[in-house]
């Protein structure tokens, strides 16, 4: 689930990062620091936005389910796209822009 960077902050606890820094825009990705669970994460390559781990909320069935699919090129063989989703190989780019949909202002 992606959310505005701005808006999002931790209220409990200070995760714990890491990142595999094997190729450039690899993201950061944050744990908990007693359970090890992953919460979030975060890349340059859409920097105004979080991912937050669907799995982590307090009521899960607040997500609807997912309105696109970002980051296909990426995917594995197993995981299945949900039908009717518009899917992308990467964070889809504006009409006319060079830059990310993450990166315009």
């Amino acid at each position: 689930m992606a959310i505005d960077a701005k808006g999002f902050q931790f209220t409990k606890g200070t995760p714990r990062s890491f990142n595999k820094n094997d190729r450039p825009g690899s993201p950061t990705r944050h744990f908990c620091e007693t359970c090890g669970v992953h919460l979030t994460a975060r890349s340059e390559r859409a920097p105004t936005a979080v991912l937050i781990k669907v799995g982590t909320l307090d009521d899960p069935s607040v997500f609807e389910g997912p309105q696109l699919v970002t980051w296909t090129s990426e995917m594995q063989k197993f995981h299945l796209l949900p039908c009717e989703v518009p899917a992308h190989p990467e964070f889809p780019r504006p009409k006319g822009s060079e830059r990310p949909a993450a990166e315009v202002p």
